[in-house]
C-alpha cells in the first residue's frame, strides 16, 4: 500500500515571510510607544524636586550641637522649577533647619543669579547661608578693572547682598559650649607662609610704581591686599580650633580615600585645624549620574567612566572613616555633553540632622 506523504512536514516560504513581516511591524509600532512612555514617566516622577532627610550620628557631637540640621543644595546650574521656585517651595514645605550650605554650581548660563536668589527668597533671612564655588561658578574675585572698587565680580555681589557669604575661611556658629565650624577643604592644604610671601612681594612691586598704575593694577593691587588679609585671618582663627570643635568640610568636588588619608596624616594629633578632625564632609559636583536607568544607576560619568558606583557620586560615604555626603544635585551640569537634562534622576535637596545617638 502506497504512503501518502505529509505536506505539513516542510512550512510554506510564504508563511515565513508573513510572520517577519508582522513581527517587524509590531515592533516599529510598539517601539516609538515605548520611547514616548519612558520619557512620559520620566517627566512626570523624576523631574519634581523632593527633600530627602538623612539623620546621621557623628562621634563625639558637642552635646550642646545635637539635632543641628544642615540644609544642603548643590548644582542648581540655574533650573527653575516653577515661578518664583514654588515646586522647591512644596518641598522644603515647613521645615526648620540651623543653617543652609550651597556647595557650588548653583549659577545659570553666564552666571545668571535670579534662579538661585529666587531660591534664596524661600528661606528665613535669619538662617546662615554658606557658599563655595563650583568649577563652572570660577572664581568670586576681579582682579581686572571693572567700573566699581569692589574686589568681587558682579554675580558674587548679587549673592551677598542676598545674605549668602562666601566662605573663604573658616567660619564658626556657636550654640552655648557647642561649637561648629565650615571650612572651605581648599583650606586644609593651603601653604599660609608661602600664599603670603608671595603676595606680599607682588604688593611690594605694586607699591613701587603707585604713580603709574593703570586701572588694571589698581583693581589687582586691592585683590592682592584683600588676600593677605585673608591669609593673616585664617592664620589667626585657626588657632582657636579645639578638638571638640565640629568641622564641617565644604567641598565642590568629592574628595577620594586616598586623597582624606594623605591630608589626615599631614598634620599631628595636636593640630586641630586638621582633616583628621572633620566631622562631616560636604559634596556635589556628579549630579547623581545625571542620566540614570532604574535598578542599574548612573549610566556614565566624565570623570569615571561607564556605570560608575553610586558611593561614588552620590549619597552617604566613609573615606578614610569620615562621613561624607555627596548632594545629587538640583540642575543639569552641561559637561555632560551627550545627556542633556536629568533622566531617571530626580532633583534632590537633602535635609541633614545630626547627634551624638546612633539612629
Amino acid at each position: 500500500m502506497k504512503r501518502e506523504q505529509n505536506k505539513y512536514i516542510f512550512a510554506p516560504v510564504g508563511g515565513y515571510k508573513t510572520r517577519r513581516h508582522i513581527f517587524r511591524n509590531t515592533v516599529l509600532i510598539l517601539l516609538p510607544i515605548l520611547i514616548v512612555l519612558v520619557f512620559a514617566l520620566n517627566f512626570v516622577f523624576f523631574q519634581q524636586p523632593v527633600l530627602r532627610k538623612l539623620n546621621l550620628t557623628v562621634l563625639n557631637l558637642p552635646a550642646d550641637l545635637e539635632q543641628y540640621s544642615i540644609l544642603h543644595l548643590s548644582d542648581l546650574h540655574g533650573a527653575e522649577y516653577g515661578k518664583g521656585q514654588k515646586a522647591i517651595a512644596a518641598a522644603l514645605g515647613s521645615i526648620r533647619y540651623s543653617c543652609v550650605v550651597m556647595t557650588g554650581d548653583m549659577l545659570g548660563e553666564d552666571h545668571d543669579t535670579k534662579p538661585l536668589l529666587e531660591l534664596v527668597e524661600l528661606m528665613p533671612k535669619e538662617t546662615p547661608k554658606y557658599y563655595i564655588p563650583g568649577d563652572t561658578d570660577g572664581d568670586w574675585l576681579d582682579d581686572r578693572a571693572h567700573g566699581t572698587l569692589s574686589i568681587y565680580k558682579d554675580w558674587a555681589t548679587e549673592l551677598q547682598q542676598a545674605g549668602i557669604i562666601l566662605l573663604d575661611r573658616p567660619i564658626s556658629e556657636t550654640r552655648q559650649k557647642g561649637t561648629v565650624w565650615f571650612v572651605p577643604e581648599e583650606l586644609y592644604t593651603l601653604d599660609l607662609k608661602e600664599m603670603s610671601a608671595s603676595y606680599t612681594e607682588q604688593l611690594d612691586r605694586l607699591n613701587k610704581r603707585s604713580a603709574s598704575l593703570t586701572p588694571d593694577d589698581a583693581a589687582r593691587k586691592r585683590v592682592v591686599e584683600y588676600e593677605l588679609e585673608r591669609y593673616e585671618s585664617i592664620r589667626e582663627t585657626v588657632k582657636s580650633f579645639k578638638a571638640e570643635d565640629l568641622q564641617i568640610v565644604l567641598t565642590h568636588t568629592p574628595l577620594s580615600e586616598s586623597y582624606v588619608e594623605e591630608i589626615s596624616s599631614w598634620t599631628g594629633k595636636e593640630d586641630f585645624f586638621s582633616l583628621r578632625y572633620a566631622g562631616l564632609i560636604l559634596a556635589g559636583h556628579y549630579n547623581g549620574g545625571q542620566w540614570r536607568l532604574p535598578g542599574i544607576g548612573a549610566v556614565y560619568v566624565p570623570e569615571l567612566g561607564w556605570f560608575p558606583e553610586d558611593e561614588e557620586i552620590q549619597g552617604l560615604s566613609y573615606p578614610n572613616g569620615t562621613p561624607q555626603y555627596i548632594s545629587p544635585g538640583l540642575g543639569s551640569d552641561p559637561h555632560y555633553e551627550h545627556q542633556p537634562g536629568r533622566f531617571y534622576n530626580q532633583p534632590v535637596i537633602t535635609l541633614i540632622t545630626l547627634s551624638r545617638r546612633a539612629f
